[in-house]
């Protein structure tokens, strides 16, 4: 987390798809007050129970977890529920349940997660005209093809892989960052 946010990374997910739930608790009780120091937001994966204990900016979800209406009970108004959706209507559907945010793809093909097939930049674009609330693109996303979902008009991107398997994650993290930045600043200028 420490060299994420050294890169100026702002947002943060804990995913730990094969720990305890204990251990996922205790690394997300550490990570939690880290972020806040810093002012960056730090949600759960999955475990709307544990952003809760942890006082976790929010959740993220799948679509097997915990439906949005029951994570909004745990977590109340104030915090960020956000959903992985792989379809239009998966993305309505979110929207229309209450989700802050969604997370789309996979994008690009990818490995870290096995999430049907690939979506695209054009059904990236499709979403993000057919929802109102922030759209982040998940999957396959690297310093290569990251301007592309600028372009497209997603909120945010989603990386792990591209950042965790490189020699400097600090590097990397702010490679992307740096990337992001300059595309979204072409976007906003472009619409004035």
């Amino acid at each position: 987390m420490r060299q994420g946010l050294d890169a100026d990374v702002k947002f943060f997910q804990y995913r730990s798809k094969n720990g305890t739930r204990k251990s996922i608790y205790e690394t997300s009780l550490m990570l939690a007050p880290i972020a806040r120091k810093e002012k960056a937001c730090f949600i759960v994966n999955d475990h709307s129970d544990i952003a809760a204990a942890v006082d976790a900016d929010g959740v993220h979800l799948g679509q097997d977890d915990l439906p949005i209406e029951f994570a909004r009970k745990l977590l109340g108004r104030d915090k960020l529920i956000g959903i992985s959706t792989h379809s239009l209507e998966q993305a309505r559907a979110a929207e229309a349940a209450g989700a802050d945010y969604i997370g789309f793809g996979p994008i690009f093909k990818t490995s870290t997660k096995d999430a049907g097939q690939t979506q695209g930049i054009q059904n990236l674009t499709i979403i993000k005209n057919s929802v109102a609330i922030p759209v982040i693109a998940i999957g396959g996303i690297n310093q290569a093809n990251v301007q592309f979902i600028a372009q497209a008009g997603a909120d945010g991107a989603a990386v792990i892989s591209v950042v965790l398997a490189a020699p400097d994650i600090r590097f990397a993290a702010e490679q992307l960052v740096n990337i992001w930045i300059r595309e979204t600043t072409k976007q906003h200028h472009r619409g004035h």
